[in-house]
């Protein structure tokens, strides 16, 4: 079987497919090795170990488990979420129901606080035009800031 070679820039030569160190993994992924180590105390990377070093290795797998794990991330998937829908996966059912009931729980959970941060925007708004209009006070044994103490 011919290996195949890739090239990649201020990187040596390497056949594709051989395991790779938390650091070498952390380059590829554009992460922290914190990160690599951390997916994998979680189970979320499933390294072997080099029997020489004691190393943890990676495969190209688990640059695609990565990936994944990135994307997952980026809709908003918490890391535990991320691992029951891996652990489907790993046992042949699809996950995509879940993917969804997940993501619709989201949804509604940021409509929520989007909700909640336009409330506070306008109370704060509202504060700062009263506020705009009193005087500067000295705290006192009654008072730290009368602004806020204020009824508005």
């Amino acid at each position: 079987m011919t290996e195949h070679y890739v090239r990649r820039p201020s990187q040596p030569v390497r056949p594709t497919g051989l395991a790779m160190t938390v650091a070498t993994l952390a380059r590829r992924a554009a992460v922290t090795p914190d990160v690599i180590r951390y997916y994998a105390r979680i189970g979320l990377l499933h390294p072997t170990r080099d029997k020489q070093n004691g190393y943890k290795l990676f495969s190209d797998q688990d640059v695609k488990r990565l990936s994944f794990i990135r994307k997952a991330r980026s809709l908003g998937y918490r890391l535990s979420e991320i691992a029951e829908i891996l652990g489907e996966a790993s046992q042949g059912r699809s996950p995509c129901p879940r993917v969804r009931d997940i993501i619709r729980q989201r949804i509604e959970e940021n409509r929520r606080r989007l909700d909640e941060l336009v409330a506070l925007q306008e109370r704060m708004e509202q504060a700062l035009a009263t506020w705009n209009d009193l005087p500067d006070g000295a705290p006192d044994s009654q008072s730290v800031c009368h602004l806020i103490e204020s009824d508005r």
